[in-house]
């Protein structure tokens, strides 16, 4: 059979490549020791590392975080519709849309035509005489 013999200390001798400084290891400069910034899912708000990571419109989420808001059905990139923010399967987002027939008013927000009757008030009172 085969024995591999390990050289010695004695044997080798002292050799450059067996001196304690040739044991020091090398990196390259690119390399970097410190941890990479964690991402925290804009839902759950916990780390997601890079194989469960999902971005829609500049928010970071987990695959099983990315839920509708209106029925919780998990989404995908090709199955959602966002606004203000929030996230929506495509059939509730259009239910929600066509029952009040305005973005604002359908997701609860001030609606948008309020701003032009506070200005429609204001104008007749500046007539001058």
């Amino acid at each position: 059979m085969f024995q591999a013999k390990i050289p010695t200390t004695a044997a080798a001798g002292h050799d450059s490549a067996c001196s304690p400084g040739a044991n020091i290891v090398q990196r390259s400069k690119s390399f970097s020791m410190k941890p990479a910034a964690k991402e925290l899912c804009s839902s759950c708000q916990t780390t997601v590392y890079p194989m469960e990571r999902l971005v829609a419109d500049k928010h970071i989420f987990h695959n099983r975080c990315f839920c509708c808001k209106h029925c919780s059905t998990k989404l995908s990139l090709g199955s959602y519709a966002a606004l203000h923010g929030e996230f929506y399967c495509k059939p509730h987002f259009q239910q929600l849309f066509k029952s009040k027939g305005n973005y604002d008013e359908g997701f609860g927000r001030r609606p948008h035509k309020d701003l032009w009757t506070h200005k429609e008030q204001e104008a007749p009172g500046d007539k001058a005489p």
